[in-house]
């Protein structure tokens, strides 16, 4: 709230497709979905009716004991989507949850199956995966984590496969990468649990971007030194990459997959764990103490279950991919001005994800907090990470808002920039 001292907190009565509007009717284009959530637009109609319609059978019911048609369907539908590799699925409610569960989930198998030692987490330099307790223990971004730490498990850290600098190939990183996390499970293998990464993309940490050689080196390195995989899709997921799940860009699949945010297309909290069948039958027990006793009291909800339906079946019905693949296409030809501007590098895109860097001598202070003011006043809204600043709208924006989208933000950069180099 101390931040908002100076720009009162934006209020926002109501929301039509890529628009937000506040309380005097001033609109206000969601260029970063609403932190990563929203897909299809916001008050969409097909999943408005969709809710409204389960609104009339059942809100909610616990999956403890019961069961319910939108929850069965949706793992159904989640397991096609994942070739059936990933046949099972354990609900919660937020991303930072999912993670929760996928990392007690590893622990627990390889107790169940013997192996207690095996108590390690692994993830790499500036990752982010949420901010409970054990979330915060592979999160490698201090502002978040700091505070924390006397209360959090120190993970083993390996190297980021994203180049430290323009000199620096993807490929080049992505080898050093390996070659750190084939060290690591070389040295610490029979204490390891689990690794858990963001496929492709390092969000939090500005989004920055790297090389799919290393996600396959990574499934093959924990296949052959008997460490679990963890594939963070929770900002990733649904088509944001270009590639339903950003693992298929590498032809691979892992152990655990966490997902959320465009889970429910940015309607209701809901995430899911969805893991082998392998890993569920670790727990399929007689003795009720190793099963995994991990509950949220709404669990499945069916009317998140339901929006998240309706999400997928709007992908099917609109062919989501190629709108995804277009609209990559689009935003790709309306920031190539970034290029030819001495005060911008990396300019980087994956999928519906573009971003690049703001890197004049000396960034004006409190640089992301002036911008994000600067462009509400002209209706855009966006969140600059430090000095990175990224776009990632849902998939439905025209090729106009595009364009304004662009023009707003080289607008804002000019009149907080100036001359500066």
């Amino acid at each position: 709230m101390k931040a908002h001292e100076e720009s009162a907190l934006l209020a926002i009565k109501n929301g039509r497709g890529v628009y937000l509007y506040d309380y005097e009717g001033k609109s206000y284009l969601d260029s970063i979905s609403s932190w990563w959530t929203n897909l299809f637009g916001h008050a969409n109609p097909f999943i408005n009716q969709a809710i409204i319609n389960q609104l009339g059978e059942v809100e909610h019911v616990m999956l403890a004991g019961m069961t319910h048609r939108p929850v069965v369907e949706l793992s159904e539908r989640l397991s096609v989507l994942t070739g059936h590799h990933l046949g099972r699925a354990f609900y919660g409610s937020d991303g930072a949850s999912a993670v929760e569960i996928a990392l007690k989930m590893s622990f627990h198998y390889w107790r169940n199956l013997g192996f207690p030692n095996k108590s390690k987490f692994v993830c790499l330099q500036n990752s982010y995966h949420g901010e409970t307790l054990g979330a915060l223990g592979v999160t490698d971004i201090p502002l978040f984590s700091d505070t924390y730490s006397p209360l959090i498990q120190r993970p083993i850290l390996c190297k980021s496969p994203v180049p430290l600098n323009d000199s620096v190939s993807l490929e080049a990183a992505s080898q050093l990468a390996i070659e750190d996390l084939k060290t690591t499970f070389e040295a610490h293998h029979h204490q390891i649990a689990c690794f858990i990464l963001e496929p492709m993309i390092q969000c939090a940490a500005g989004m920055q971007m790297y090389s799919a050689s290393y996600l396959k080196a990574a499934r093959a390195l924990c296949s052959q030194y008997e460490v679990l995989m963890i594939a963070d899709e929770i900002a990733v997921g649904f088509g944001r990459t270009g590639k339903f799940f950003a693992c298929e860009h590498a032809g691979i699949w892992p152990d655990l997959m966490t997902l959320s945010k465009g889970l429910t297309g940015g309607y209701l909290p809901l995430s899911v764990v969805l893991s082998t069948e392998s890993i569920y039958q670790a727990f399929y027990k007689d003795d009720v103490r190793l099963g995994f006793l991990h509950s949220h009291s709404y669990t499945g909800n069916p009317l998140a279950c339901t929006a998240a339906l309706a999400t997928l079946d709007l992908f099917d019905q609109s062919k989501g991919l190629e709108l995804v693949n277009h609209l990559t296409a689009q935003l790709f030809k309306a920031f190539e001005w970034v290029k030819a501007d001495s005060r911008l590098s990396n300019l980087r895109q994956l999928g519906s994800i573009l971003a690049f860097d703001v890197t004049v001598n000396e960034l004006p202070l409190n640089f992301s907090k002036k911008f994000d003011i600067l462009a509400k006043s002209h209706g855009l809204l966006i969140r600059p990470i430090v000095h990175s600043i990224y776009v990632m709208p849902p998939y439905i924006i025209s090729e106009s808002e595009i364009e304004f989208l662009s023009q707003t933000i080289q607008m804002c950069l000019n009149e907080i920039l100036g001359d500066l180099s």
